[in-house]
């Protein structure tokens, strides 16, 4: 039954890619991440760059181009840029236009997290960079659909669970919640796990209540305190319209490895329910959305992890290695983008590095390559091109010398969100802030032992503020100007400038 179930999703997926394939100039590029990220911002700025680039020119007069890496657009190549309806109907849309207006708005402000799967296409027009043999053949500009799909970083790690039996699972899941940097968060649902026996009657009472208990501590988990990432399943924190469902109301149990529990056990139901949220929501997502990718970005918030100690640190390591056995890594070839595409390229990047004055950039793409270096080499060694990058797709604050004490300091300026403090001050979301960033180490294995940032006091408690959104310049249509990034045009160039030639 596996067999044929296997060859039926082969199928499908090939069907999809020979669709796709038909449709010509398209690439499918796939933004994830872990929570707080930036997916959304990352995808709303993206996309306002690309459909504003000609008027975001016409504005500069001259001035710095604001994608000089972007070489379509660094080369006035770039005829224009729109949104198109999306080609997967029973996908909803990327709210694109409401993510622009809360970061553009009057009264500007992030826009809300990824909370579901969405889809947004933006088509490219362009002009080709030299006349080749293809070119003769279809005269005029040429045109690329990027179809970009988004999801929330909490079902990333789900991926993995469609190799693991419910006993793997359950153990790795018992033992991870019993080190130190949860066992205090998960006490109440060990406690309540330790009093029941799995090999007791099935009882809807006993698993709703482990279940419950069980969300509670993935909840915690993810705080900002904590920002902890390795929490499958990703639906418990996000279950949408699955909520209450028995796909949803299972929780690990001490079970042994290599033996069914007995018929009718609450181990055995445990069991029946890990199997249906594989089959029915995990392995359709990667049916219908992973296995069609063709470029991926992977936005990790590194200093959320630094912030919260090395504990955080080497969970969001494992995360992140995890991941990358999910996806479809290899050089593409005409027979596999016919049939079984493959990612072929894969950005990690490391979000707000706005945060950080710039002489920690570097630091901060060492610390995240080497966070990532077993997902880099695994994914590598199929042929895979991958590319590390600290970036900020909308930059809230600007640099400036200050001088405090008698000495000139390197410090970055922006409006903090009103109720954000330090020590004793508390920003009311108008007043702008200047704030001393710490030092990354130079050598990113520090982050492991506690050290990562250098501060002035030794107990100091160091956390990155949170910024607004800056204000955004208008054009000559009144219509706001792309917001000012760090290193969004290197992205592009990255994962769809070679499809733009």
């Amino acid at each position: 039954m596996s067999q044929i179930s296997d060859l039926l999703f082969d199928t499908a997926v090939a069907a999809a890619s020979l669709k796709d394939f038909l449709a010509g100039g398209r690439l499918r590029l796939g933004v994830t991440g872990l929570s707080r990220s930036g997916k959304t911002v990352f995808i709303t700025s993206l996309v306002h760059h690309l459909t504003r680039a000609v008027a975001a020119r016409d504005a500069a007069h001259g001035r710095k181009n604001q994608l000089p890496v972007f070489r379509v657009a660094a080369e006035n190549r770039l005829r224009s840029a729109h949104l198109d309806p999306q080609p997967d109907d029973a996908v909803p849309r990327f709210s694109y236009e409401e993510h622009l207006s809360a970061l553009t708005g009057v009264d500007r402000h992030w826009p809300q997290s990824t909370r579901r799967i969405s889809e947004l296409r933006v088509t490219l027009e362009y002009d080709r960079k030299s006349a080749g043999l293809l070119s003769s053949f279809r005269p005029g500009p040429a045109r690329l659909d990027i179809d970009i799909v988004d999801y929330p970083g909490e079902w990333l790690l789900d991926l993995p669970l469609l190799e693991k039996s419910y006993a793997q699972w359950s153990r790795e899941t018992l033992e991870a919640a019993s080190a130190a940097a949860r066992a205090t968060i998960a006490a109440d649902w060990r406690g309540a796990t330790a009093g029941i026996d799995p090999l007791g009657r099935a009882s809807e009472d006993d698993a709703r209540k482990l279940a419950a208990l069980f969300t509670n501590y993935l909840r915690s988990a993810k705080t900002e305190r904590f920002a902890l990432s390795t929490l499958p399943p990703g639906r418990f924190l996000m279950p949408g319209e699955l909520e209450g469902s028995p796909a949803l109301t299972f929780a690990p149990l001490p079970v042994e490895e290599g033996s069914a529990p007995p018929s009718g056990s609450l181990a055995a139901m445990m069991e029946r329910r890990y199997e249906a949220y594989k089959t029915h929501v995990v392995r359709p997502f990667f049916r219908d959305h992973f296995a069609r990718l063709d470029r991926q970005i992977v936005l990790v918030d590194a200093l959320a992890a630094l912030n919260s100690g090395p504990a955080a640190v080497r969970d969001l390591e494992t995360a992140l290695a995890d991941v990358l056995t999910a996806f479809r890594t290899g050089r593409s070839n005409l027979l596999s983008t016919i049939f079984r595409p493959k990612i072929d390229r894969i950005l990690f990047a490391a979000t707000k590095a706005d945060h950080l004055h710039h002489t920690s950039h570097d630091r901060l793409e060492a610390v995240l390559r080497h966070l990532t270096s077993r997902a880099i080499e695994r994914a590598e060694g199929v042929g895979a091109t991958i590319d590390v990058i600290a970036l900020a797709a909308v930059r809230a604050t600007r640099e400036a010398i200050v001088k405090h004490d008698g000495e000139q300091l390197a410090a970055i300026v922006g409006t903090p969100i009103e109720g954000e403090r330090i020590g004793d001050d508390v920003f009311d979301g108008v007043a702008e802030g200047a704030i001393f960033p710490g030092e990354l180490p130079a050598d990113p294995r520090h982050v492991f032992r506690g050290d990562a940032l250098a501060l002035a006091e030794e107990d100091a408690d160091f956390r990155f503020l949170k910024f607004r959104p800056p204000i955004a310049s208008l054009g000559r249509d009144k219509e706001p100007l792309p917001l000012p990034h760090i290193r969004l045009d290197r992205a592009m160039e990255f994962l769809f400038g070679d499809r733009l030639g």
